[in-house]
């Protein structure tokens, strides 16, 4: 499995926390091990959620520590697009920043694909903007000015006199994108509509960061963890759901008062796939380890009670 540089010093002192609590922790501990500490052996196949790939890839990283011998691929194909694979069969676990929806139930039925949902993390989609363009708060309904699908400001100053004088350059999601969903749903109003002009689409949200970077005034919006990745290169702006301004952060976004762009995030698990134990051991390991894993990929944790619940979930899937 290929993991991008940008986890290998986290990584390596996660691994090593691991390694020391598995040879001299508390015997009652079953977290510190990777699969219990059976040796396992296959191929995990991993796709989905562009916003839930950092989490997998470092989740992925670990667990092969301690699991050499389990091959896991994860790629970022997007929400939309990774459930297709999955309900076709062709994926083992879906990352999702969203909750599946009814078409993709009806697809993952015809395709005979059961599963289980399991939240592994929370997430908070992020309006970031390129250095040089400064804007400290949006309300929601400026958000939908620019971003709404009937939106037709060319200039900031044109959503509010306040706003830079500055041409509006828009760099987001496209549709294949559970982020994008989520955001034309909370946002626009409708899920899976804004507008289409000035605006450039991408399903790699480093593109998307590297876009906005690249080009005086422009603004979009993608997960949190790909801003605290970028938060050298680009501003993040305050969002006012309709109780004052609030900064996206890791409490914030935890405690669900950044709103209403906070979410939960997801990984499916096909029930035949997670019969098999390479596939159990690593779930199990995701979910266990969540608050390491979140820190190494920079990923929101789940609080407690949202980890009791996953553990639940997959003691009732397995």
């Amino acid at each position: 499995m290929h993991t991008s540089r940008k986890f290998a010093a986290p990584l390596a002192i996660l691994a090593l926390g691991l390694t020391v609590a598995a040879c001299g922790g508390d015997d009652n501990d079953s977290t510190a091990s990777a699969g219990g500490g059976e040796a396992l052996k296959g191929k995990i196949a991993i796709d989905g959620s562009s916003t839930v790939q950092p989490f997998a890839e470092a989740a992925a990283e670990t667990f092969n520590e301690e699991q050499p011998d389990v091959n896991i691929t994860v790629g970022g194909a997007g929400t939309g697009d990774g459930f297709e694979k999955f309900c076709r069969g062709e994926t083992d676990v879906s990352d999702a920043s969203r909750a599946i929806e009814d078409d993709e139930i009806a697809a993952c039925k015809k395709g005979g694909v059961d599963y289980t949902e399991v939240q592994v993390g929370n997430d908070g989609i992020t309006i970031v903007t390129n250095k040089g363009l400064t804007i400290d708060c949006l309300t929601t309904d400026q958000l939908k000015d620019i971003f709404g699908p009937k939106a037709t400001a060319g200039n900031y100053k044109d959503v509010d006199p306040k706003l830079p004088d500055q041409s509006i350059s828009l760099f987001t999601p496209g549709s294949e994108s559970g982020t994008f969903d989520f955001f034309t749903d909370k946002i626009n109003g409708e899920e899976g509509v804004q507008r289409e002009k000035g605006v450039q689409t991408s399903a790699d949200d480093n593109q998307i960061a590297t876009g906005i970077e690249g080009e005086d005034g422009a603004m979009g919006y993608f997960g949190f963890s790909y801003y605290e990745q970028n938060q050298d290169n680009l501003n993040a702006v305050k969002v006012d759901g309709g109780k004052g301004c609030v900064e996206p952060s890791q409490q914030t976004i935890q405690d669900g008062s950044y709103t209403p762009l906070s979410r939960p995030l997801f990984m499916y698990v096909s029930s035949k796939a997670f019969a098999r134990p390479e596939v159990k051991g690593f779930v199990q390991y995701a979910v266990d380890q969540q608050q390491t894993i979140a820190e190494a990929s920079k990923t929101v944790p789940m609080s407690q009670e949202q980890a009791d619940k996953s553990k639940q979930a997959l003691g009732a899937g397995s």
